[in-house]
């Protein structure tokens, strides 16, 4: 008997992907990643000229604004409808919106109608980036997903070089308008090379859209992201239009989390927050989207500011962070391939991010490039132990049928501490400067004119006609702008070693061979994905406590566990509940008569081409 939520298709096996076929679909995957992340560094570079041809200087943060409202409020709807109506035609829905919105975009007449279409392209590209590790999570089994992971990684690192230098060409050659137009041919290639080459599973479930959860969830996520937004800006932290907007958003949040617990099918279930390894994956996440990506925005600034150099030379000038982040993420994919062994990267990231903050607190007026090069090097390489560790992780720890919202959940999070700390920080500099100014700089130059001074500090090419004008008072700026930033990367390193404490609570538990539904646990033939070699020491030792009792079992109409049992001599869950958590989904035994939970996942039927 069939009910809201449950899956009523016929079991049947997944396909299995060999090297060749992976490759294949990953270049459709990573064509529509690259949209997403190419327009977030193409279109910074274009911003001055777009400004100078609406003349609405005022309005010019919205166009950021309204894309990043977009894209984090959207991200968990997006992965729940992946869950419910299978992630291929989700996935290309996604590409579609992208690109129409491009369209608009770069038809816009007026700066109004550009945040209006910059906002639907946010809703796209929210898409995009989750559905994408998604997919992946369907397609390789999570012990054999490092081995690609690198490819990722690659995508972004192309993109933050390639997108200033095709935005500088456009502005400088062509139109602004161009920095939207070049999605369209490159989204069409996407959505026929995903339409021929990715076969997924496809999940025939009925449900109820929790439409009242989408709701409450995208208003309490965007009154919060837009108090961040203004707040220090357009009013004051205190000021009762950002409270109020805090207020409005903890209300929306928590309205969502009450609709969330009777709701026939959660947007985002709250079960899987009883589930360590959830939990404390997304709060490294978060956590670290703060600390790392809040302080990360201003690296470029500073070295446009304080050095001279174009938006198009501050991106090669970041490329060691790209190095960095690259090598460590293609490391630590082939071992975890190799060995099952992740706990250690987490916490290693974290620890190597730190370090590389307290390094880039001594950022100075004239420290040198290559100095500047080797702190962002270390960086990066924290970033690229980590950062796709941490969806790894979640993603074999929940039910094949959940993997959509729980993958979506990680750059959820990740999307709101980014966003949270760009704006912390932003604030941090900006008192910063204010704080420096008097020191650096003449009473004279400063009389009557602070404000004209603090502006220069936001036009670079303004600053550098300065520098053969007025050397003295250039040098004067740049001094206070440098020490300004080191306070902005001492404040986040506090926030870091939060990450660090986190990171620290993340459990080693068997990753899944095979992302084959195996059969439910107890039902004859039932058997291990894994031999039981495969079963770390440290979890077996440590599982025992929590077995049984702390493992609650909840069975659906598919017949089968949906948190899960711990059951046998040895006691203990596969998925790291943590303190009375349930389990991974998966079935089979080890020698010590445990039991991993399978039958959450939803049965599977081959998706055709859509």
């Amino acid at each position: 008997m069939s009910a809201p939520g449950t899956t009523t298709a016929n079991l049947a096996q997944e396909p299995a992907f060999t090297h060749r076929q992976i490759l294949v679909i990953m270049s459709g995957l990573m064509l529509g990643m690259f949209l997403a992340a190419l327009d977030q560094t193409i279109v910074s570079t274009a911003l001055p000229t777009i400004v100078g041809d609406f003349h609405r200087s005022d309005l010019l943060s919205w166009v950021i604004t309204s894309y990043l409202l977009a894209s984090t409020a959207s991200t968990p709807l997006w992965g729940k409808a992946g869950d419910l109506y299978g992630r291929k035609r989700v996935f290309q829905l996604a590409i579609v919106v992208f690109l129409v919105a491009s369209a608009l975009c770069g038809a816009s007449q007026n700066m109004y109608e550009l945040i209006l279409f910059r906002g639907l392209q946010g809703i796209g590209g929210g898409g995009l980036i989750s559905l994408v590790f998604a997919i992946i999570g369907d397609v390789i089994p999570p012990r054999e997903r490092g081995r690609y992971q690198g490819y990722f990684g690659a995508v972004f690192g192309v993109s933050s070089v390639v997108g200033p230098l095709i935005g500088g060409f456009a502005v400088d050659s062509l139109s602004w308008r161009y920095i939207f137009y070049i999605n369209l041919p490159l989204g069409i290639v996407a959505l026929i090379v995903t339409n021929r080459v990715l076969q997924l599973p496809k999940r025939t479930r009925h449900v109820l859209i929790d439409w009242w959860g989408a709701l409450l969830l995208v208003a309490g996520v965007s009154c919060i992201l837009l108090a961040t937004q203004i707040g220090g800006t357009d009013h004051p932290w205190g000021s009762w239009q950002v409270i109020g907007l805090f207020v409005l958003g903890a209300v929306g949040l928590a309205a969502f989390a009450v609709r969330e617990k009777i709701a026939p099918e959660p947007i985002l279930p709250l079960e899987l927050f009883r589930m360590q390894i959830f939990t404390i994956a997304n709060i490294v996440s978060f956590v670290s989207g703060v600390a790392m990506f809040g302080a990360l925005a201003f690296l470029p600034q500073y070295l446009q500011l304080v050095h001279g150099v174009s938006a198009t030379e501050s991106g090669l000038l970041l490329l060691p962070l790209l190095v960095g982040l690259l090598v460590m993420s293609i490391g630590s994919g082939l071992y975890i391939s190799r060995t099952g062994r992740y706990r250690w990267f987490p916490l290693a990231g974290t620890i190597l991010v730190t370090i590389g903050l307290i390094l880039l607190t001594h950022l100075g007026a004239h420290t040198s490039l290559v100095v500047v090069g080797l702190d962002i090097l270390v960086f990066g390489a924290g970033l690229g132990l980590f950062i796709q560790v941490l969806t790894l992780v979640v993603q074999n720890a929940v039910p094949m049928r959940q993997m959509g919202v729980a993958t979506s959940s990680v750059t959820f999070f990740r999307s709101m501490g980014g966003a949270i700390g760009a704006s912390a920080l932003g604030a941090v500099l900006t008192a910063g400067i204010a704080a420096e100014f008097p020191k650096f700089l003449p009473p004279a130059a400063l009389a009557g004119g602070g404000d004209k001074v603090a502006q220069l500090v936001q036009s670079p090419d303004v600053l550098d006609a300065l520098k053969r004008t007025h050397p003295a008072l250039h040098e004067g700026i740049i001094q206070a702008y440098s020490h300004a930033i080191d306070r902005l990367f001492l404040v986040a390193i506090p926030v870091s070693v939060l990450s660090i404490i986190a990171a620290l609570f993340i459990r080693q538990v068997r990753l899944r061979t095979s992302n084959t539904a195996p059969p439910a646990a107890g039902r004859p033939g039932a058997q291990s994905d894994a031999g039981p070699d495969t079963v770390l020491a440290s979890e077996r030792a440590g599982a025992g406590a929590g077995a049984g009792a702390g493992a609650g079992a909840g069975s659906d109409a598919g017949a089968g566990m949906d948190a899960g049992t711990g059951a046998g001599a040895g006691g203990g869950t596969d998925a790291g509940a943590g303190t009375g958590g349930g389990t991974d989904a998966r079935a089979g035994t080890d020698a010590r008569g445990r039991t991993d939970a399978g039958a959450g996942a939803a049965p599977l039927a081959p998706e055709g081409t859509h």
